[in-house]
């Protein structure tokens, strides 16, 4: 979708080919259906011989696409990545040594050395750790969501 997007932002000729070429090729067809191959078959035989060079045109055209489609999902799942998780570790780096927040004395025992790695005060949770709490919620909820919402209903015999 963001592919699609991108080549009608940027209006990339191939896209207006494609186009062009898929319009053709279905006018071609109509011409060739219409015609009989018995009886005009020089005029039959040459439009086939079109058809099938504009269908390896498009198929040629199709597989361009498709690489610079992938090409460019991947550069933008890397950017997307690195945005997120480089925010993180800028905001961990920023804030290593403030608390998120103050545990209550004694309730966590010896697992308050661990909750307050690697800068903030003991007995505090820091940032990493909050955000490595935050991020496997949110992966708990999407997993829920994505066996219980978005599955689809068994149907019943």
């Amino acid at each position: 979708m963001a592919h699609d997007l991108y080549l009608r932002a940027s209006k990339d000729p191939r896209a207006a080919k494609q186009d062009k070429l898929k319009r053709d090729l279905l006018k071609m067809k109509s011409e060739l259906a219409s015609t009989s191959s018995q009886d005009e078959f020089a005029k039959w035989a040459k439009m086939r011989r079109r058809l099938d060079k504009g269908m390896a045109d498009l198929e040629k055209l199709n597989s361009d696409i498709a690489f610079s489609k992938t090409g460019f999902e991947l550069k933008l799942k890397s950017i997307l990545w690195f945005l997120i998780h480089g925010s993180q570790v800028l905001m961990v780096l920023w804030f290593r040594k403030a608390p998120v927040f103050y545990l209550p004395p004694g309730w966590f025992g010896p697992a308050q050395r661990l909750l307050c790695l690697p800068f903030s005060p003991l007995g505090s949770v820091s940032v990493a750790v909050w955000f490595a709490a935050c991020r496997r919620m949110i992966k708990a909820i999407a997993l829920t969501v994505n066996d219980f919402i978005l599955a689809t209903p068994a149907t019943a015999s």
